[in-house]
């Protein structure tokens, strides 16, 4: 009866040796995961602000600098605007003389879907 006592305490320690390796690797397979996400994280970082850089160097060699864009179009702008108001000083006598006709001429006429009953 001992020996079996003694195969089952051996049994045990067993066990509990084998459950505590598996621990130990459980732990260490969770730290290489959390490890290999940061590597990621950062390989991912590194390539997002390179993909940035590049991405500024071909918009100053293409388009210039963002002041220098929107200068440009606040002058485009000016000057689009400074061409409808010369159309429209042109063309204001007309435009109004030809809506006051309009005003004026008045012809009164019953509606297509008026019914007499």
């Amino acid at each position: 009866m001992a020996s079996q006592t003694q195969g089952i305490q051996q049994l045990l320690a067993a066990e509990k040796r084998a459950a505590e390796k598996v621990s130990e690797a459980r732990k260490r397979k969770a730290k290489r995961l959390k490890q290999a996400k940061e590597e990621a994280q950062d390989e991912v970082e590194k390539y997002r602000q390179e993909r940035e850089r590049q991405f500024k160097e071909f918009e100053a060699k293409h388009m210039g600098t963002r002041e220098g864009v929107a200068a440009k179009i606040d002058a485009e702008t000016r000057v689009k605007i400074d061409e409808m108001n010369k159309m429209g000083g042109i063309q204001k006598e007309a435009v109004i003389k030809d809506i006051l006709n309009l005003v004026y001429d008045i012809k009164p006429e019953l509606h297509i879907n008026y019914r007499v009953v």
